[in-house]
């Protein structure tokens, strides 16, 4: 008997830690998964265990010496000099002990939601340790050293067979799955992102469309900083439902990064709890529409993990498994169990207040920008719809 959805989770995936000052900290995998146990929204039920993905698995998408040099650094045998030609031992991506093994239990990870959900064994499947989008075929970048999502398209091609649509919400441009997939029309691409003027890694631009094969089948959406809510929903609904469309998967994947938000210490929109009660629903319906449910989900950046991602990830949840009517006071229980570790005052409710920042004096101006950027990045579907009806 089938179960609707799994979360899959393990504690093995805080081994996945660069240093204590590092902002990418998946100790927000564990607030959220406590904070759904606590709201009595998560049971033990739904809970399954991640596997280590092995080299070959790694291998679909990432260089052979590039896997190997991962595990020399987590040995503490790799040459500075070498490692920095890979992307390890930067700011961003610092070594630290076993990060092989560390990875590969978050790419693992999202691999069993996939084998969940595309053998039948869920219709729906979220594992939040997964969404590292930045990671390339031999090179580390962005906090990210295997590109979990990137692996798990690989993997459900050959074993599957299917065509996948990929969704990044993350405030930074999904640019490791999207150069992976550039030239693959069996593989369509989204991602709505801050532009990257001002914020890593500086892609994402509409004109991005893919190539060969693949031109046509990668979207971009590059938002303009201080984007607010309506703004940054009106942009993603239109765009998703008519790339879905137009598309038609058999699979969707969703990647969830929560730092479009305005708490977020490293990016720049305004972004509230509102869109991350949105952003699942519309992916949900997606599913449901055009892949017989199937919905695989991962996390992503998010790195407010105090405030910010406990509860939109936990929304994610809440849709996934049609709890998401949920709104008031968060559990006192979990407010007092993490209250002492926390830097910051906890919130008290699921969703933010009216006056969370000042007003944006150019919301005009940014609000009409985004929906031109909207209208570039939709018009090769658009064009193509009014010469068939021609």
């Amino acid at each position: 008997m089938s179960k609707n959805s799994v979360f899959v989770y393990s504690d093995a995936f805080q081994t996945y830690k660069f240093h204590d000052r590092h902002p990418f900290n998946q100790l927000r995998v564990k607030l959220t998964y406590d904070l759904l146990q606590t709201l009595g929204a998560l049971h033990d039920t739904q809970i399954v265990a991640p596997r280590l993905a092995t080299d070959e698995e790694l291998a679909l998408v990432h260089d052979t010496d590039y896997i190997e040099a991962v595990k020399k650094a987590g040995r503490g045998q790799l040459p500075e000099e070498v490692a920095l030609n890979y992307g390890l031992g930067t700011e961003d991506t610092p070594i630290f002990p076993n990060m092989h093994e560390a990875s590969a239990l978050l790419v693992g990870g999202t691999l069993t939601a996939v084998d969940y959900v595309l053998s039948g064994k869920a219709e729906h499947a979220l594992s939040l340790g997964g969404g590292l989008h930045h990671g390339f075929r031999g090179k580390a970048s962005g906090f990210c050293i295997y590109n979990d999502s990137s692996v798990a398209i690989k993997y459900m091609q050959e074993k599957y067979g299917v065509r996948v649509l990929y969704v990044d919400t993350d405030a930074h441009h999904g640019d490791g799955v999207q150069w992976t997939f550039y030239d693959d029309p069996n593989v369509c691409t989204f991602s709505i992102h801050e532009t990257g003027r001002y914020l890593f890694p500086g892609t994402g631009n509409v004109n991005e469309r893919g190539q060969g094969k693949g031109y046509g089948y990668s979207f971009n959406i590059p938002v303009d900083a201080f984007t607010e809510d309506e703004s940054w929903l009106a942009a993603y609904t239109e765009a998703l439902i008519e790339i879905a469309d137009f598309f038609r998967p058999d699979v969707i994947l969703t990647q969830n990064g929560v730092d479009a938000h305005y708490y977020d210490p490293l990016t720049h929109l305004c972004a509230t709890m509102r869109i991350y009660r949105e952003i699942p629903k519309i992916a949900h319906q997606i599913a449901h529409q055009y892949c017989n449910g199937r919905w695989i989900a991962v996390g992503g950046g998010g790195y407010d993990i105090w405030r910010v991602v406990p509860r939109a990830w936990a929304l994610l949840w809440l849709e996934m498994t049609e709890q998401s009517d949920i709104s008031g006071d968060l559990p006192k229980e979990w407010i007092a169990r993490w209250q002492r570790h926390a830097p910051v005052s906890l919130p008290l409710k699921w969703d933010d207040p009216e006056d969370l920042y000042p007003p944006i004096p150019r919301k005009a101006e940014i609000t009409e920008k985004n929906a031109q950027t909207v209208m570039k990045a939709l018009h090769p579907i658009r064009s193509n719809k009014q010469r068939l009806n021609l």
